[in-house]
């Protein structure tokens, strides 16, 4: 019996120091001191290619430095530089079957300076249906990685050009995507373009924790930095986008997470913790990095987006974007049970989060890559607004949300659980 007693207190012991660590490094105080800083008006909405979104990188990349990760680059340290290239077209000609169309029915995304397609050109072709949903399907051939002509439905005449979103930034060396108006491919065509063509050099922040057992097995913690930057249209003496909940709450987040495993040192797999720029513009930062890892050796991303304010479940509780494509999300809960956290999935289907998100990438190669968020899609009221400011965040709750993160993540960092993998084919 004494025994018995004695084994008890051991592990009871040993809960309230695990419990008294987390609370210790993963604090409220700690989380308002990085969301002050990455949301604070010195950094000017964090747009990508601008001085304030630099700024935001160089700071994250101190805290990296400071939490004891390893730089990712050698040469660059925990800036994973990459260049853009910003492309204006100058004119184009769209010439389908013998049959001179208006070049509005043609949007092309290409880095070239020059580009002529026809029907010999060898690219593959896509396309875009009627009822498919357009900014999904559309990113979807941006991210394939190959020369792409996509015909698009002419119901979508009315918003074709809001595929122009994809023109803004573009990796130096990306394929060609042409998106043509029409409903079906003509047995003969030619597309042309010529542009006005912009180098830019951009920058993620990624810092690393080896593993032990498993080095050689990755788990990644990720979110975006950048926001939108300023506008010229101020309200009520306010035009700083600070992005207080998009996403300086999932850096905040990936920080604090950087600090905890740090400290813990229980980590068998290598855990690789990123903070992206460019996703308002395309998730162009998620896409390069993403491109840096062998898919095969990934057994888990965590990408937290917009954790800044309650579910619609109220506190404590999170979702899980395309919870149901892998068991991620069980193994998640099951470390949790026993807590006050819930996990649920998204339930927000209809906006297609799993694909938007900066996750989508290493999904879409069968990476059990999910975002965790707690963003009301249906009623967020500061969502891309000049009011998304770290007043209107609730800073205890998306605190104990990291906690939870931090928590029902451990027996994956361990490698004592792998979730299964995302089958690529259903997202084709």
């Amino acid at each position: 019996m004494k025994q018995l007693i004695i084994v008890i207190a051991f592990i009871a012991g040993s809960l309230f120091s695990f419990a008294q660590s987390i609370d210790v490094i993963i604090n409220s105080k700690e989380a308002l001191r990085i969301e002050n800083t990455l949301a604070s008006n010195d950094m000017k909405g964090r747009k990508t290619g601008t001085p304030g979104n630099t700024k935001a990188a160089l700071f994250i990349a101190e805290e990296f430095k400071k939490a004891g990760l390893q730089p990712a680059d050698s040469k660059n340290g925990y800036l994973q530089k990459f260049a853009m290239v910003e492309a204006k077209v100058r004119s184009s000609n769209i010439v389908l079957g013998g049959s001179k169309l208006e070049t509005e029915k043609l949007i092309a995304i290409t880095p070239k300076r020059m580009l002529q397609v026809n029907e010999k050109s060898g690219y593959e072709t896509g396309k875009i249906a009627a009822g498919d949903n357009l900014g999904a399907k559309a990113m979807s051939f941006v991210q394939s990685g190959k020369n792409y002509i996509v015909w698009v439905d002419n119901s979508f005449a009315k918003n074709f050009k809001r595929l122009n979103y994809f023109k803004s930034k573009l990796f130096a060396n990306t394929p060609d995507v042409l998106f043509v108006l029409a409903d079906a491919a003509p047995e003969t065509y030619l597309l042309e373009v010529v542009q006005e063509v912009e180098e830019i050099e951009l920058m993620n922040v990624v810092g690393v924790l080896p593993g032990k057992s498993k080095k050689e097995e990755y788990v990644i913690f990720s979110g975006h930095y950048d926001h939108l930057g300023v506008t010229d249209k101020p309200e009520n003496g306010d035009s700083i986008y600070n992005g207080a909940n998009d996403d300086a709450a999932g850096i905040t987040a990936v920080i604090m997470l950087a600090n905890y495993f740090k400290q813990l040192h229980n980590n068998e797999r290598t855990i690789v913790f990123a903070a992206f720029t460019a996703e308002e513009i395309g998730g162009f930062g998620s896409q390069y990095f993403s491109k840096q890892y062998n898919p095969d050796k990934v057994a888990a991303m965590f990408n937290i987006e917009m954790i800044g304010t309650e579910s619609k479940w109220g506190k404590n509780s999170a979702y899980i974007t395309g919870y149901e494509k892998t068991d991620m999300g069980a193994i998640l809960e099951k470390n949790l049970k026993g807590s006050a956290f819930s996990f649920h999935p998204d339930p927000y289907t209809a906006e297609q989060l799993f694909y938007r998100s900066d996750n989508a990438t290493l999904a879409r190669l069968g990476v059990p890559a999910h975002t965790i968020s707690t963003s009301k899609m249906d009623s967020e009221p500061n969502y891309h607004k000049l009011s998304d400011e770290v007043s209107t965040l609730d800073i205890e709750n998306m605190t104990e949300v990291i906690k939870a993160i931090a928590i029902s993540s451990t027996s994956i960092i361990k490698g004592t659980d792998t979730p299964s993998r995302v089958n690529t084919a259903d997202l084709k």
